[in-house]
């Protein structure tokens, strides 16, 4: 912390006249980086600062655009957002952290298909080092436009990389649900289970999985444990419904 408000500080008082050309960037950069920091804290006006003082020393940098459009959809401007985002993909458009987080950002604001194509165009970059998580987003983006086909198939390739990311294989068991295909549902919450603890989610799929399959002691110890662990959610709430609560 000491060594970012020194940075910070050095970053502030240096006028851009005097920056030389090769290190605009790292200036940049750095304002960014603040920034950042300070957007994880809510504080969104010394953030907005740090990144006008980015632009100003590099009106070029990439992330530092992806930055703002990612303040901005914090404080609720989507339009202000999305043209930030689209002016750091223009400036970079291979750069797969931009691409994913515009991604998110579309597809919380419903924009569903093109949401996905920025998950996808973020899984090409071969260096990219979690491609999973990207094409895991796009999975999630198709199953909130009601697209089960594509959604599985994100999910699917994302468990070819890397069959150990927890939300591929909890959606996987909603999806296998969805289309009667219960064995393959409770294999996927099995495996879910293995690398990540019990969620509101996973507690009533599996319920409703283990209802279809005829297996009470399964039905009984899922509901226990969900109505004990979580007796606020929407998912207790449910099965409650079911059990004509």
């Amino acid at each position: 912390m000491l060594l970012l408000l020194a940075l910070g500080g050095c970053a502030s008082n240096t006028k851009n006249e005097n920056i030389k050309p090769q290190d605009r960037t790292k200036v940049a950069d750095l304002n960014t980086q603040i920034a950042i920091a300070y957007i994880r804290d809510g504080d969104f006006e010394p953030a907005l600062e740090k990144l006008e003082k980015a632009i100003s020393a590099d009106p070029n940098h990439a992330p530092t655009y992806s930055t703002l459009g990612l303040l901005y959809n914090r404080v609720g401007e989507f339009d202000k957002a999305d043209k930030n985002f689209e002016k750091a993909v223009q400036l970079d458009p291979k750069n797969s952290s931009i691409l994913n987080n515009y991604g998110q950002v579309l597809c919380q604001h419903g924009q569903f298909e093109k949401g996905q194509q920025m998950f996808l165009k973020a899984n090409e970059n071969s260096l990219y080092r979690t491609p999973e998580i990207a094409l895991s987003n796009a999975g999630t983006c198709a199953m909130a436009a009601g697209d089960l086909a594509a959604a599985e198939t994100h999910f699917r390739e994302a468990l070819k990389i890397n069959p150990r990311v927890a939300p591929p294989l909890l959606q996987m068991a909603v999806i296998s649900y969805s289309l009667e295909r219960y064995l393959p549902a409770r294999g996927y919450l099995q495996r879910y289970l293995e690398v990540a603890n019990h969620v509101p989610e996973s507690l009533w799929i599996g319920i409703q999985v283990e209802r279809e399959l005829g297996d009470k002691d399964a039905v009984s110890s899922y509901s226990l444990l969900l109505q004990k662990e979580y007796p606020d959610s929407q998912q207790t709430q449910l099965f409650l419904e079911s059990q004509g609560q």
